[in-house]
């Protein structure tokens, strides 16, 4: 089934059986969609800017991400992402996990968000990093 969302006409669908479920979507003049997910309202869905999954261990290597154009081995534990696209500003969610150790985010701008990996800085075979804005 293809949805499409155009400002001028409102959302068209082909495809469409007798089973197909449409939510109500609504995108209004600042640019805002909003949907309602079963919770009896549409509110503002704000989406995730940038996301990696990677192999922070040994010769560092993107397994998968959107928006995020390389990462940077600084130190044990600790790599750099830096953004395809620049962020707005500075004012962004930076979640991190990793396979067995505790995460975090530090030090960050419109370009790039550091990220480290356990508390004593072990390199993990597998870091997660989501922005939201």
């Amino acid at each position: 089934m293809a949805v499409v969302i155009n400002g001028s006409t409102g959302i068209t669908t082909s495809d469409v059986d007798a089973t197909t479920e449409i939510s109500t979507v609504d995108l209004n003049v600042s640019d805002e969609l909003k949907f309602n997910s079963g919770y009896g309202s549409a509110a503002t869905a704000y989406g995730c800017r940038a996301w990696i999954k990677f192999n922070g261990s040994g010769t560092i290597a993107i397994n998968n991400s959107a928006n995020v154009s390389s990462i940077t081995d600084l130190a044990t534990g600790r790599y750099k992402v830096t953004f395809t696209t620049a962020m707005v500003d500075a004012d962004f969610a930076a979640l991190s996990s990793n396979a067995n150790r505790d995460a975090g985010c530090y030090d960050h701008s419109t370009t790039y968000v550091n990220v480290f990996s356990g508390e004593s800085a072990i390199d993990s075979t597998i870091i997660s990093v989501a922005i939201f804005r």
